[in-house]
């Protein structure tokens, strides 16, 4: 039997909201800070692609790829943010909104977690 992946994409993806709620904290705790750059970290798409999680091959027909593994790392935000006098580019809009869609996000995770958890007790029960 296959190990099941989907804990372990479920586990790093929890990982990376994490680390993503931390550095949008940071810059909410910065948005005051003269000369402050707001930051983000990669989208999980990219930080997905370049992780060792492949898909399995149970068939001769299906299709397959080798990838690397990758750290999650920050990155400078370089998009549609305004400097403020200060110097500061931290909006503070922007950041909700990003809180918002990292708790989405951490509940969609969590809420799958639970349903394939429930779908492998009913199936080890018959």
């Amino acid at each position: 039997m296959q190990p099941i992946q989907l804990f372990d994409l479920a586990s790093r993806q929890a990982q990376w909201l994490s680390v993503r709620q931390n550095v949008v904290a940071g810059n909410i705790a910065n948005a005051s800070t003269p000369h402050y750059a707001a930051k983000d970290i990669k989208p999980f798409e990219s930080v997905l692609q370049s992780t060792g999680v492949q898909m399995a091959a149970t068939q001769p027909g299906h299709f397959t790829q080798g990838v690397e593994a990758a750290q999650v790392t920050e990155v400078a935000m370089l998009e549609g943010g305004e400097v403020q006098i200060s110097g500061n580019s931290v909006s503070l809009e922007q950041e909700m909104m990003k809180t918002g869609s990292i708790k989405r996000d951490y509940e969609l995770n969590t809420g799958l977690v639970k349903a394939f958890h429930r779908m492998m007790l009913m199936a080890v029960r018959k």
